[in-house]
């Protein structure tokens, strides 16, 4: 069965091309982070690969000797042969994201470290809202404006379909604030995230949307000083390459000790 396309991969690209340096603020805060949570390893990669976007940006912020490539639907790797895989700020672009962590973790050796940073499903909540309500009223339809990005829950299941160990989800949000939404649409044109959806409207959106939208935007959510607020949610994934050096569950039922007597608790049995 063929994954359906959600991208436009050469409206990906050409939007990319147009990144402006200062508009990228919420890779500097998702590459904050990864570098805390590579600081809580206690290990030194040898072999590391960064895959995305803006990865060499990446490997230099973060001082690792990497192997830098594209978010590409088949990954130009080679099977075991990263210690660590950072898949940077792309995957709620990927038609099949599944396909991409299942990627990353052959890449990897025994017991490797992948993590990734995505935006997740909370982003740009605003923003949708307010688009579909003023182009519903306007044009009578609807059309895909924001990617339908993952929400944290699925996310984690993602990563045990992957194969990976240890599986750990979750994120941080972040509400920016700008002048008028229209501000809002151009930086998200200037950080690469202009709309690239393989089934979006091929045609310049009419300015009687954009208008309402605008409207819209600002009824529902403005703050008192006149500002309209944007949410994203960066959501931060880790897995391991499974090795048997790894914790392993036990099985069920082979406990030797009572919970209780852990808890030092008194235990009172059920009525049947």
């Amino acid at each position: 069965m063929t994954t359906p396309r959600l991208t436009d991969r050469r409206a990906l690209l050409r939007n990319r091309a147009r990144v402006r340096e200062e508009a990228l603020f919420l890779h500097d805060t998702a590459l904050d982070e990864t570098e805390a949570r590579l600081g809580m390893v206690k290990r030194t990669f040898i072999s590391p690969l960064i895959v995305g976007p803006q990865a060499e940006r990446w490997a230099e912020r973060l001082g690792l000797d990497a192997r830098c490539i594209p978010d590409d639907e088949v990954l130009d790797v080679t099977p075991g042969a990263h210690d660590l895989v950072i898949h940077a700020m792309a995957l709620h672009w990927a038609s099949d994201p599944v396909g991409q962590i299942i990627q990353s973790r052959r890449a990897l050796r025994p017991d490797g470290l992948f993590l990734a940073t995505l935006f997740g499903g909370q982003t740009l909540h605003e923003l949708r809202a307010a688009l579909a309500e003023a182009e519903t009223e306007v044009t009578g339809g609807l059309s895909p404006r924001v990617a339908p990005m993952a929400e944290i829950r699925d996310l984690g299941a993602l990563l045990q379909r992957a194969g990976l160990a240890l599986p750990v989800a979750d994120c941080d949000r972040l509400t920016v604030t700008y002048a008028t939404p229209l501000h809002l649409m151009r930086e998200l044109r200037a950080m690469g995230e202009g709309n690239a959806l393989d089934h979006r409207l091929r045609r310049p959106t009419r300015r009687a949307v954009l208008t309402r939208a605008a409207a819209i935007y600002a009824e529902r959510f403005a703050l008192p000083d006149g500002r309209i607020p944007a949410t994203f949610e960066i959501i931060h994934l880790s897995g391991w390459a499974p090795d048997d050096s790894q914790p392993q569950p036990l099985r069920p039922g082979s406990a030797t000790h009572r919970l209780a007597e852990a808890l030092g608790a008194r235990e009172t049995p059920l009525k049947d």
